[in-house]
């Protein structure tokens, strides 16, 4: 068959006959058809691209719209819905759509409330027109909002936890703690006129001081040293207790759980350890080498202002007790932790009942602590401290109570120690060692008048002077016979009077507790104010989430303190 090259631009001036003529004809027509379809296409895509783009369009002008309708909705029923506001809650709606230029889109509000709700419901819907979804078949696009706002004051038990240990008196941050905390307590009950809530104060330094209502509920505690002591004696007043480490494992703590009242002694200062005691007068003797305890130092230290608040709804009762807070004594976060979960825990509901009836506690609270699964209740505690756990001492049950071998003379106040057995043989028979005279003798120091001396309790002997001092005055000066001697018979009285919980191991405690309480339900924020890393890294660990851990500095406390007033109150946007 023959081949022909076919050209559509060039004509053939040597076509030889008609069928090449036609042939030639027909392909300048296809040539030319091709061309129309091109441009047809084009225009085809040209108006989608138009029509794609005009929806682009109506699609922004609606959602343009409708998110501004949507966050005036927002905005109008959170405020309509606060307990705080005296205005009709429609109004309130109301007028937010007027001042955004909005109101002829409000469609409904519906309010509903009761005695301790208020829940806001609000509709719209704003047509906007659309300009090229009509080339598809759609001539109206509505932008529509709904929102619903609830505030709800519930059964809310809120227990303060704050750390009142030493450091807190420097840089003012004890000072900016009671500002801080007092606008707390005034943000969260000053809109309570139902009674609905409750704030306890558990102050905390090394120990934590139940004060004398507490004192009184709790029947399974000995070694009370106002039994032994007078009345108006600092060591008389404070209510402190050494707690077992089995207490840790429960969010209860039993009125009947037996415990031992902690002894007043200042069981971690140093004390000059003089090996010579010669010649030193009376006055000397009695204030010398720290003789006695140091009010800043000892484990539960008589402040009257540190005590446990009960839970209490009067916002300048509480105000006044936050105020009387003084910073002093080391830190165990643990222990105030467990004392402001105890008071948290529906197993308190019986003493709660008796400290009503008694008058200690307002009888709003009645039914207080309620079930950790009530649902109409909420527990919370905030928990603060500027420091991490120093290594707690406690006084041995041998030591806290009961006679010691320790006389006091009536006369000048010295005093001397009597040793039956483990004298050095330079005491010979003399059993009495006299370290302000530097000499053993055959009975008590007297100061040679015919009046005696005075055998010392332990709780007595504590009150007076400190346990390092009587470690090595009346222990290691006897007994020991060279430098050596002097202080390993130290460290064997030290280590009789006291048992240490290292840091550790109140840190595992402190997690236990947390654990347990966040089990149960519980909300817990945490509040690291300038505190060491360690620090930080137990209060965060403590803390419900992250979102309720805060890390403040200087004036921030206060920023800590009202985010978690803010957060209490419960005003959330449920939908």
């Amino acid at each position: 068959m023959s081949m022909f090259k076919l050209n559509c631009g060039i004509q053939d001036r040597n076509r030889s006959n008609l069928l090449a003529h036609l042939r030639h004809a027909a392909l300048k027509r296809f040539c030319a058809a091709q061309d129309g379809s091109l441009t047809v296409l084009a225009l085809c895509l040209f108006l989608l691209m138009v029509m794609m783009g005009g929806l682009a369009v109506d699609l922004m002008r609606y959602e343009q719209t409708r998110t501004t309708l949507q966050n005036t909705l927002d905005r109008a029923t959170l405020a309509a819905a606060s307990l705080t506001q005296s205005l009709e809650p429609k109004n309130v709606v109301a007028d937010y759509f007027t001042k955004a230029g909005l109101n002829q889109y409000l469609k409904s509000v519906t309010v509903s409330e009761g005695m301790n709700f208020r829940n806001v419901t609000a509709d719209a819907a704003a047509a906007t027109d659309p300009y090229f979804l009509h080339l598809i078949g759609k001539s109206k696009l509505d932008a529509a909002g709904h929102s619903m706002a609830e505030q709800r004051v519930t059964n809310v038990e809120i227990m303060l936890v704050l750390d009142v240990s030493g450091s807190m008196a420097t840089n003012n941050k004890l000072v900016n703690l009671k500002t801080a905390a007092k606008e707390f307590v005034d943000t969260v009950l000053s809109s309570d006129a139902e009674h609905k809530i409750s704030i306890g104060l558990v102050p905390f330094n090394g120990q934590v001081n139940i004060g004398p209502d507490l004192r009184a509920k709790y029947t399974g505690l000995t070694d009370d040293p106002a039994v032994a002591l007078p009345s108006n004696s600092d060591a008389a007043k404070v209510q402190c207790v050494d707690m077992p480490s089995s207490v840790y494992n429960a969010t209860a703590l039993p009125t009947n759980t037996s415990m031992s009242m902690t002894a007043h002694a200042d069981t971690y200062s140093t004390t000059n350890q003089a090996t010579s005691y010669v010649a030193y007068t009376d006055t000397t003797y009695a204030i010398g080498y720290n003789a006695t305890n140091n009010a800043g130092n000892v484990w539960c230290p008589p402040i009257a202002g540190n005590i446990i608040r009960l839970p209490s709804e009067s916002i300048s009762g509480l105000q006044n007790q936050i105020g009387g807070l003084v910073a002093v004594g080391a830190t165990s976060i643990n222990a105030g932790l467990k004392w402001g979960m105890a008071l948290m825990d529906p197993a308190a509901a019986t003493m709660y009942t008796q400290l009503i009836a008694s008058g200690k506690m307002s009888s709003d609270l009645s039914g207080r602590p309620f079930s950790f699964t009530d649902p109409e209740a909420m527990k919370v505690i905030v928990l603060m401290t500027d420091g991490e756990h120093f290594a707690e001492e406690r006084v041995n049950a041998a030591y806290k109570s009961g006679l010691s071998p320790i006389y006091k003379s009536v006369n000048d106040g010295l005093y001397s120690i009597r040793f039956t057995t483990g004298r050095p043989s330079t005491a010979g028979t003399n059993q009495y060692w006299v370290p302000s005279q530097n000499a053993w003798q055959a009975g008590p120091w007297t100061n040679n008048k015919s009046t005696g001396a005075t055998q010392q309790t332990w709780p007595q002997v504590w009150s007076q002077m400190r346990l390092s001092y009587v470690a090595w005055q009346l222990y290691a000066r006897a007994l020991g016979t060279n430098p050596t001697t002097r202080t390993t018979q130290y460290n064997a009285a030290m280590a009789a009077f006291r048992t240490q919980t290292d840091t550790d191991a109140m840190d595992a405690q402190l997690q236990n507790i947390c654990g347990l309480a966040k089990g149960q339900g519980v909300i817990v924020y945490g509040i690291a104010f300038e505190a060491p890393a360690n620090g930080q890294t137990q209060i965060r660990n403590c803390s419900t989430s992250a979102a309720h851990y805060f890390s403040a500095s200087g004036l921030q406390i206060r920023t800590a303190f009202r985010a978690i007033a803010s957060n209490i109150s419960q005003l959330r946007l449920t939908q």
